[in-house]
């Protein structure tokens, strides 16, 4: 910041912003969708049904939600061939119109077979599913490389790609299956709610430009601190 911007950018008092606030009228019902969306997309089913009944909001075949939590929880648990039978059953060309999200099953699947210590049908599942199709696809090739890593080390969490055997990388499938399902089901497959906290964030950042207000630090409990004199 320039000598001097500071002092020329107008401020509101927190008395007044607080009103401006306020005077921003948000209907209820836009709110309880917005949650709605949330609850839905991320796949918390009670609390959906909950929140519906206590809210009144409109009502939800909350069915498809209950079975894609099933495939997201298989995955989470590390059961991929469980997923994969509850996908098929859901919609099979899910998997049949997306090779990106096929291969990254079946490469969990090895993750999965090596952290159970399963290494020679690891070896086997490797050379018979996966590097069929690093054949086919160079990007493929270098993850099935680098997966197999795992197996040259008697300890495979101290292999440098370690991380495979992490449960990020169990939610990182289960999250790109769970969008995957949720498009086929012509839904948003990210939910509204994150978005615009990020707008909330990006607008601050602008407002900042031009004038001293009191800011929003603590975006979960909506905390705002006075502008620094």
């Amino acid at each position: 910041m320039r000598k001097g911007e500071s002092s020329a950018r107008k401020e509101i008092k927190r008395d007044e912003w607080e009103k401006r606030l306020n005077d921003v009228k948000i209907r209820k019902e836009d709110m309880n969708k917005l949650i709605m969306n949330f609850l839905v997309t991320e796949g918390y089913v009670e609390a959906a049904e909950k929140f519906q009944l206590e809210s009144g909001t409109e009502h939800m075949d909350l069915g498809t939600t209950t079975d894609r939590v099933a495939v997201r929880t298989a995955i989470q648990y590390g059961n991929v061939e469980a997923a994969i039978e509850k996908v098929n059953d859901l919609n099979p060309e899910i998997l049949d119109m997306n090779p990106q999200l096929y291969f990254h099953l079946q490469q969990q699947t090895l993750i999965e077979l090596i952290r159970n210590g399963k290494l020679q049908e690891a070896l086997e599942f490797a050379q018979e599913e996966l590097a069929p199709r690093g054949e086919e696809n160079h990007d493929f090739l270098e993850e099935v490389e680098r997966t197999v890593a795992l197996l040259a080390f008697e300890d495979p969490s101290t292999c440098p790609v370690g991380e495979f055997l992490d449960i990020s990388q169990r939610q990182k499938t289960a999250s790109e299956l769970n969008a995957a399902i949720l498009t086929s089901q012509n839904h948003e497959k990210d939910p509204k709610l994150p978005n615009l906290l990020k707008m909330l964030i990006w607008a601050q950042a602008q407002l900042d430009e031009k004038l001293r207000y009191p800011h929003i630090t603590d975006i979960v409990n909506a905390t705002m601190e006075d502008p620094i004199v």
